[in-house]
Formats: structure tokens, C-alpha cells, sequence
């Protein structure tokens, strides 16, 4: 079991702790300064690689079900996004399931991306498991973002789950199950609020207004299933890396693979943000 399958095997059992533990799996990025910030009332936190352009920057947003993760779970990982693309991350967080529901998430991630429109030129959007999929409502609301770097997107909000992945992969996911994702569903929408709507499902709304998509998964996780029909949906880029459980590239700095996958996506955002 490597060290990404462990985290999700002790937080589906309960056993994570806070925020500093899944943060482990990430090693810390040298040449990276981490500024805790106010973007509109939403807490943030810049990512400052050396010698960045600073006229330029991804906003993040982080993963977690909608019910856990922070800007401590994922400031690393990000952080090495941010150096290899030489630019500024704005990561963001935002309310938590269940306590707070749709539309709490969105709306925080549209004030963040907001207020981060007020400090760059340029702006690119990236989201891993839940987090990319509210990259895609922000994109599909905010016209000017410049490209969206999706980590295997959780984007299908479909009680339902009926995504073939889940059983293609049984073997190798087990604890991203449908009856896990299910449960997670049913913290996150409100009585009365249809997983199918588009603001909150974005395979039932218009694609053809995102920007550039680059859609990065595992090969082994269950949540495949989104990445290849949204990717087959709108033409985007998908990278499948065999093998590889959910959102792999928090292993950054300590898996090769994971650094793999953090340079494609810089390389690929890069000349879209010198736009």
C-alpha cells in the first residue's frame, strides 16, 4: 500500500486527524513562501514560489468530499504546482459539509476566484476530487479564466453514481466505493436539490463556454469515470496514470510519478497563462 492508498484507508476509517497528518504525504517544497489571506471573506492562502510572476496565478481549490481537507492538507502539493509553473497559486478553502451545503462551496470559490481577479492579469483555475469539480461551476460562471487543471475532478453529483469505474476498479479502490461517495452526497446537498441540476452537476450543463481543460487521473481510483466523460464530453486533454489511486500527485516530492504529473500540468499551463 503506498502512502496516498494509507491516507484514504485511515481517513475512511476515521483516523486522520487534523489537517497536519494528511499533509504528510506531500514533501515541502523548497523556494516556496505561503501567505495566509482574507479573499473576500473566504480563507486563502498565496503560494509564492521565488521569482514568480506575479501578474499570474492559479486560484485552487482544494479536495476533501466537501467535508474535510484545508489550505494546510493541500498548500504543499499546490506549492510544487505553483514553483514548476512559476507563478502565484491562490489556494483556497471553502465551508464544510454538512454543517454548511450546495451552494456554500460554490459561492466561497467564486468570491475567492473574484478577489483574486482584483491582484493578477491573468487567471487559471485547478481543483483536485471535489475541488475540481467546483472549478468547473467557477469556470462556467466566470468568462475570463485562461485554462482549468482538473486532478481526478469528482464532477457526476448523481445520487445514482453510475459510472462503470467503480466496478472496473473494485479491486483497486477500495474505499472510494459508490456507497462511500453516496454517503458524501448526502452531507453536501440540501433537501429538496436535484444532484442532477446544472449548477450543481456539470454534466447536465453547457460545456462548451470552459476554457482549455487538462484532466489528470489514476488508472486504479473509481472516480476515472468522470475525468474520461468529460474529457470524451468536451475534447480535453486526459492523462491516465496506470496504476495510480486518487489524486496521486499529493504525493509530490516523494513519488516520481507524482512529480510527473505536477511538471505536465505546469508545462501545459504555463504558455496559457503568458496569454
Amino acid at each position: 500500500m503506498n502512502a496516498i492508498t494509507e491516507m484514504y484507508a485511515r481517513w475512511a476509517a476515521g483516523d486522520m486527524g487534523e489537517d497536519d497528518q494528511w499533509g504528510d504525504v506531500t514533501a515541502e517544497p523548497r523556494g516556496v513562501d505561503y501567505t495566509e489571506v482574507s479573499a473576500g471573506g473566504v480563507p486563502a492562502m498565496w503560494l509564492d514560489p521565488h521569482g514568480a510572476d506575479l501578474d499570474r496565478v492559479i486560484v485552487a481549490l482544494h479536495g476533501g468530499g466537501f467535508v474535510s481537507g484545508s489550505l494546510y492538507t493541500h498548500r504543499k502539493m499546490y506549492g510544487h504546482l505553483a514553483k514548476a509553473a512559476g507563478v502565484r497559486v491562490l489556494l483556497a478553502t471553502y465551508r464544510r459539509a454538512p454543517e454548511f451545503r450546495h451552494p456554500a462551496q460554490t459561492e466561497d470559490a467564486l468570491t475567492a476566484y473574484r478577489w483574486a481577479a482584483t491582484h493578477a492579469r491573468t487567471l487559471a483555475l485547478a481543483g483536485d476530487s471535489c475541488g475540481g469539480g467546483l472549478a468547473v461551476q467557477v469556470a462556467l460562471r466566470e468568462p475570463g479564466v485562461a485554462a482549468l487543471l482538473l486532478l481526478s475532478p469528482w464532477i457526476d453529483m448523481d445520487p445514482a453514481q453510475t459510472a462503470s469505474s467503480y466496478e472496473e476498479n473494485a479491486a483497486t479502490d477500495l474505499f472510494f466505493t459508490r456507497e462511500m461517495v453516496q454517503g458524501l452526497l448526502q452531507q453536501y446537498l440540501p433537501e429538496g436539490v436535484s444532484g442532477l441540476a446544472p449548477e450543481v452537476n456539470a454534466f447536465y450543463a453547457d460545456l462548451s463556454t470552459l476554457p482549455p481543460v487538462y484532466v489528470q487521473c489514476g488508472g486504479a481510483e473509481s472516480g476515472r469515470g468522470d475525468s474520461e466523460r468529460l474529457a470524451k464530453r468536451i475534447g480535453a486533454r486526459l492523462d491516465v496514470f496506470d496504476g495510480q489511486p486518487h489524486t496521486f500527485q499529493m504525493a509530490a516530492g516523494r513519488a516520481p510519478v507524482a512529480d510527473e504529473a505536477i511538471g505536465r500540468l505546469a508545462a501545459w499551463v504555463r504558455p496559457r497563462l503568458a496569454i
